[in-house]
């Protein structure tokens, strides 16, 4: 299974639709990024991609990667220090448990796409939208190998 041929077309439409949805009344970021298999931990990984594709970057520090691993059928969650900093605690748990339903059951669309509306959610609470509001990151998924042509 490749990473870069999960999804198709329609389906990665279809998670880009949510993440423009969920972005449309906050100044937080989201992002996909899809992988076929890692070594190591799926925490460590997703950190260094949240690091390598800027999310950290963002002006409030309020980007959430939503990161898959998918040989090794492992998943992560990552929010920068600035929407860490708002939510609570079992914020993530929550988010984690619906796309972890989705998931068991091959749903993978389905559950990125009500997990990141989720997220919107909870991003829209603590960083409405501004009308000087600018899109700082891409809202394509990303995949592995769009790094290693970089």
């Amino acid at each position: 299974m490749k990473a870069s041929t999960f999804l198709t077309k329609e389906q990665q439409s279809l998670i880009r639709n949510a993440i423009i949805e969920a972005e449309e009344s906050t100044s937080g970021e989201i992002r996909v990024h899809i992988e076929t298999g890692i070594e190591g931990e799926v925490l460590d990984r997703a950190a260094w991609i949240f690091k390598k594709i800027g999310m950290h970057k963002t002006e409030d520090r309020n980007g959430v990667l939503f990161y898959l691993a998918l040989n090794n059928r492992e998943f992560a969650i990552i929010g920068d220090a600035g929407i860490n900093a708002k939510v609570k605690g079992d914020f993530w748990d929550e988010v984690k448990i619906k796309l972890e339903k989705n998931f068991s059951t091959e749903k993978f669309t389905e559950g990125l796409a009500e997990g990141i509306l989720m997220t919107g959610l909870k991003l829209k609470e603590y960083f409405p939208r501004e009308k000087n509001d600018i899109n700082e990151l891409p809202d394509e998924i990303s995949f592995e190998d769009d790094l290693n042509n970089k």
